[in-house]
């Protein structure tokens, strides 16, 4: 949690000015990965919490919040930094803070995607206020 502090941070974002949540509701045994029958479960949950919030933006952090949101496919050193617009919402992804504690040397990459999300926020921002789900 500090560490998503500390990148909220690093483009003048607060935990107060997003919404957080996780794909699946609890965390699966031993911390593994959600399986996909466990995400699917839980998408109707998402796809609720985004109605409610209706974000402009969602950027998904790490390749699980990736696959589930941008498509079973993607992979976050693929997809991150890049953004897609699809039924309304701007989706982008960066790497997961854990992942980042496991590899600083993804810290560079991650904070590019940061600053490049900052542009984008600023860049809607002109035209309409922007809710932001992380």
């Amino acid at each position: 949690g500090q560490l998503l502090d500390k990148m909220l941070a690093a483009i003048s974002l607060s935990r107060d000015a997003v919404y957080i949540t996780n794909v699946v509701k609890c965390r699966p045994p031993g911390n593994r990965n959600p399986l996909p029958e466990e995400r699917e479960a839980c998408l109707p949950y998402l796809r609720c919490q985004t109605q409610l919030i209706r974000p402009r933006m969602i950027v998904c952090l790490g390749t699980v919040a990736a696959q589930t949101v941008i498509g079973p496919e993607a992979r976050i050193s693929r997809v991150r930094g890049q953004f897609v617009e699809r039924k309304g919402f701007i989706l982008t992804g960066t790497y997961h803070p854990a992942a980042l504690l496991r590899d600083p040397r993804r810290r560079p990459e991650s904070f590019e995607d940061l600053k490049s999300l900052q542009r984008k926020i600023q860049q809607l921002c002109q035209h309409t206020p922007a809710q932001v789900l992380f």
